[in-house]
């Protein structure tokens, strides 16, 4: 039984301490709008409402976010705390809050389903295990796994298929007892009793117990064969055959015999991957995979949530479950499951034997599935980056070219290498462009380039940092040098041996404040390609463009506090190469020496007052300090 507390409460930890009551129930957070945006169950609401409010450093930045939109509390009191489960599970399927673990995919899993209640059974599908005395097999891991054994058993036992729970009678047999498909119990084909002895077979070839049918199959030929019934007996071979073949193809995964599930998670950026092997007697009967965008949870919350929302939607559930992670209510939700199944079942997280081997093998399992799942993500983008772009091949290998400079000084170029979406820092290139007195971007785009094509096997494509005139250098370089390339190569080589790159631009808006967008620049093109703010393409883009621009200026940057280290500490007196270690390692930069105070300086290791004031001195004497850090 059930209270509902309607008007929703102030979050203000004083008002709900004395407020909430200390007992079970389930709580939802709300936001401004009046959307619920968290559900909760608790043992106790007072306590767990109350922790929210603790700012003891070790919630999790997800709960601060949920916790700064939240703008009043709800509860539901319950009688008991597996009463809170079953209301939590329903308030989450009904609202999808936005801070819960969702658990998506909420289909039923098929089973097969034999109800024994009848004289004469049929074997059917179902997607719902009622609590209704019929006998239940599954679930299977696809509709496919179902139907194909639904099939074989069709085929070997010959129960009846028409539909309904009751047995219409019939003037004859339809055509499946012609097609010997069925034994016909509509038309008294077959004795009630000889065909209740095939309904135990079906049920122990469904639970599992192979070998016990195949034994009791063979008494059944060999009686057969005694009594010259020949036909009788080759079909209780060919019977024993089929099954024989199923065997065959079945694994022992478990010693035990029992009907367990075997549930692995695993984690990568953010995703988590569950993983649940359904093991019926002893033999690995099928799996089932669930994919969960979680950033900031923890292994306790997924498999806590996952167990909650799975089994609570009348799924079948085993007398014993294995779970790869630990969670924190492990004895009320073992209670709650307990009552669901109406039997006790147990759940364990092994850490040593055969069951910590299986939790292994699901692990390995939805680790394994992480890596295809990524793996597939980066073809999509690339597939997807081939048709925005209008590219002619997929580009596997994307390098990004960006030059630094300051005033035209010590200009550096440098190429990042992305390869199927990802940096690949063994392609990372810096280099000194050697032209120098002007501010020429193009001209120093030109000779990275040329640079960059005398190095080797050239990527898919080169991403620009610039705009339309940008473009057009590397097009026009890439084409002068690659044809030369092909030229010095002679006749027996063919363009396949050097292959033109494709080239694209990519700039910052014109009016940010009008349109955020950054612009794409293609070859042929007029006007630049606009994507969408969040389109994949594009981010992927603006990541490729940004991290040349961060590796240019810390090149860029190296190089000047080089110079500025050779060209101004090995000028003061009493400076060795010691001492400028140790000045360099405590103020971890020369511009921080240049404006530090005699005080300090003396602080550095090594260095006296009369060195420091000698120090102090040689930069801040009458030039600007400013100017000479910028631009000795």
């Amino acid at each position: 039984m059930t209270s509902i507390e309607h008007a929703p409460y102030e979050l203000d930890s004083q008002v709900l301490r004395s407020t909430l009551p200390d007992a079970p129930g389930v709580y939802l957070f709300v936001d401004s709008g009046g959307r619920v945006i968290y559900v909760g169950k608790a043992k106790s609401l007072r306590k767990r409402v109350l922790s929210y409010f603790r700012n003891n450093g070790e919630s999790t930045s997800k709960t601060s976010r949920m916790m700064k939109r939240a703008w009043g509390l709800e509860f539901i009191l319950t009688d008991t705390e597996q009463e809170a489960f079953i209301l939590e599970g329903h308030l989450i399927k009904k609202h999808m809050p936005r801070y819960n673990i969702i658990l998506r995919d909420d289909k039923q899993y098929p089973c097969l389903c034999l109800d024994v209640r009848e004289p004469f059974p049929r074997l059917a599908i179902v997607r719902k295990i009622k609590k209704n005395g019929a006998l239940y097999f599954g679930p299977f891991s696809s509709a496919n796994a179902v139907r194909s054994t639904k099939k074989l058993i069709d085929r070997v036992f010959k129960l009846r298929k028409c539909k309904g729970d009751i047995l219409r009678k019939r003037s004859r047999p339809c055509l499946n007892f012609q097609m010997n498909y069925c034994l016909a119990p509509c038309t008294a084909e077959v004795p009630l009793k000889e065909y209740e002895e095939i309904v135990q077979r079906v049920r122990l070839f469904l639970e599992g117990r192979n070998r016990e049918l195949i034994t009791v199959l063979e008494g059944d030929m060999e009686t057969a064969a005694r009594n010259l019934e020949f036909e009788k007996a080759a079909t209780i071979r060919d019977q024993i055959r089929a099954i024989q073949r199923t065997v065959e193809r079945q694994h022992v995964v478990s010693p035990r015999m029992e009907d367990q599930d075997v549930i692995g998670l695993a984690e990568k950026e953010g995703l988590w991957q569950v993983v649940i092997l359904f093991i019926r007697k002893g033999y690995l009967t099928g799996t089932r995979n669930f994919l969960i965008k979680e950033p900031n949870a923890l292994s306790s919350e997924v498999m806590e949530a996952f167990l909650k929302q799975y089994y609570g939607r009348e799924a079948f559930i085993p007398k014993e479950i294995l779970i790869s992670e630990p969670i924190e209510e492990l004895i009320p939700i073992t209670a709650w499951l307990s009552g669901l199944a109406e039997k006790k079942v147990a759940i364990q997280n092994p850490q040593r034997g055969e069951k910590w081997k299986l939790t292994g093998m699901a692990m390995v399992n939805a680790e394994n599935l992480l890596v295809g799942h990524a793996a597939a993500q980066k073809e999509d983008l690339l597939t997807a980056a081939r048709s925005a772009l209008g590219l002619a091949h997929t580009p596997r290998r994307i390098e990004g070219l960006d030059i630094s400079n300051f005033q035209g000084d010590m200009a550096v170029g440098t190429i990042v290498s992305f390869v199927d979406g990802e940096p690949h820092r063994a392609g990372y290139r810096n280099f000194r462009i050697r032209q120098g007195g002007t501010i020429d971007d193009y001209g120093m785009m030109a000779e990275m380039v040329k640079r960059r094509i005398a190095k080797g096997a050239l990527p898919d494509l080169f991403l620009v940092d610039g705009g339309k005139g940008h473009l057009a250098t590397v097009r026009r370089v890439l084409d002068q040098e690659v044809h030369l390339r092909r030229q010095a190569a002679g006749s027996g080589e063919t363009n396949d041996d050097f292959p033109m790159p494709e080239v694209i631009s990519i700039a910052k808006p014109d009016n940010p404040s009008h349109d955020p967008r950054d612009k794409i620049y293609l070859p042929g093109r007029k006007n630049p390609l606009m994507l969408k703010a969040d389109h994949p393409v594009l981010l992927l883009m603006m990541r490729i463009r940004d991290e040349a621009h961060r590796r240019a200026i810390s090149y860029h940057r190296k190089l000047r506090e080089r110079r500025l280290t050779r060209s101004e500490l090995d000028r003061i007196p009493g400076i060795g190469k010691g001492k400028k270690a140790q000045l360099l390692r405590h103020f971890k930069g020369i511009e921080s020496i240049a404006h530090a105070a005699v005080e300090d300086l003396v602080q550095a290791p090594g260095i006296s007052r009369a060195l420091a004031e000698t120090l102090f001195s040689h930069f801040h004497s009458s030039r600007d300090v400013g100017a000479e850090i910028e631009g000795s």
